[in-house]
């Protein structure tokens, strides 16, 4: 699987004064090194810790950079350092369709909760995405941001992880990449083979898939019907085999009648729910607010959605949202 690649973000002026680099000038590339901490790690918050400690890194050793490869591969070597650190301790991480079957929608049993390290977490397009720029390359670059792409992702070793995500989604050339990560461009290309490999291995249900773009109709008619709670014309819009998750539990449901189903059981305290616009990994989401007792609407769920054939495909729909609606910048209450 060759899977989609984008092309290098344009540089932006780099500076070291007086022999270290400042802070300020490292801001630019933010965005870009967060998307590829993500990738690396498969969770938004963990992506943001990496990205932090990166620049102080970055800061700190500045008087290192001599100037053999250009600033935006020095400051990669450093994010994969510090990657490749965290992934050293770490199981990976991943969705609830690769844990188990699907559960029956009748009586069915949200479980236990599972630890947030246990999942792929969602990522806010604002910090990961370049609102500027080639509408292709744009394209490009939330195909490799998508849920199903960065869950395949951690079915690999961390440093076949890295190769990866450094040849074929960055355009790093090998012997750019074997001077990030060490060794040689022949040990880069072998490693990016095996990685590719593992990946076309996976079972289909596992490995990234095309997703439509925006369907701005679709999308008004779901918000629509969830908020009336009309189940029957919430089924109408997904694919007959739709797939709806919820992490952080195992528990999740294949088929529309099933989704429907749970809906209109387990899942009926949703009613009269309110949903706020956003996006997640390159796709349309929704921020979902439940009816609090106390008055208003408290956060629930955040609703990734991908879309394919003018249905709705997979619905992910993340229960714990402590810290969720705060990277997304949506409200704490409506």
């Amino acid at each position: 699987m060759s899977g989609p690649r984008i092309a290098a973000m344009a540089t932006p002026t780099y500076r070291v004064t007086n022999e270290r680099l400042d802070l300020d000038d490292l801001e630019c590339y933010r965005r870009e090194l967060t998307a590829y901490c993500y990738r690396m790690l498969g969770s938004a918050f963990e992506a943001e810790d990496a990205v932090q400690e990166m620049m102080l890194r970055a800061v700190r050793a500045g008087h290192t950079f001599e100037g053999r490869s250009t600033p935006r591969a020095w400051l990669y070597r450093v994010a994969s350092n510090v990657c490749l650190d965290l992934l050293r301790s770490r199981s990976r991480r991943a969705c609830p369709v690769g844990l188990g079957p699907p559960s029956p929608p009748v009586h069915a049993s949200l479980g236990a909760v599972l630890p947030e390290q246990t999942w792929i977490t969602p990522a806010a397009d604002a910090r990961v995405l370049s609102k500027e720029g080639d509408p292709a390359e744009i394209a490009a670059a939330r195909e490799t941001i998508r849920l199903a792409f960065v869950t395949a992702l951690q079915c690999l070793p961390a440093r076949q992880r890295a190769v990866l995500i450094l040849c074929q989604v960055l355009r790093f050339e090998a012997a750019e990449v074997a001077e990030i990560l060490g060794g040689t461009a022949a040990a880069v290309n072998s490693t990016l083979y095996r990685a590719r490999a593992t990946l076309a291995a996976l079972p289909a249900d596992q490995r990234p898939a095309e997703v439509s773009g925006d369907h701005a109709e679709l999308l008004s008619r779901y918000l629509d019907a969830f908020e009336r709670y009309d189940i029957a014309a919430f089924v109408s819009l997904l694919h007959e085999d739709a797939v709806q998750s919820m992490p952080p539990y195992a528990m999740w449901l294949q088929g529309a009648a099933d989704i429907g189903a749970w809906m209109a059981g387990a899942g009926s305290g949703c009613r009269g729910s309110r949903l706020l616009r956003t996006r997640a990994n390159g796709c349309p989401a929704f921020g979902q607010y439940r009816v609090d007792p106390h008055g208003g609407y408290s956060p629930f769920a955040l609703h990734v959605l991908e879309i394919s054939g003018r249905r709705v495909s997979r619905i992910h729909t993340f229960l714990d949202v402590g810290r969720i609606f705060a990277l997304f910048e949506l409200p704490p209450r409506l």
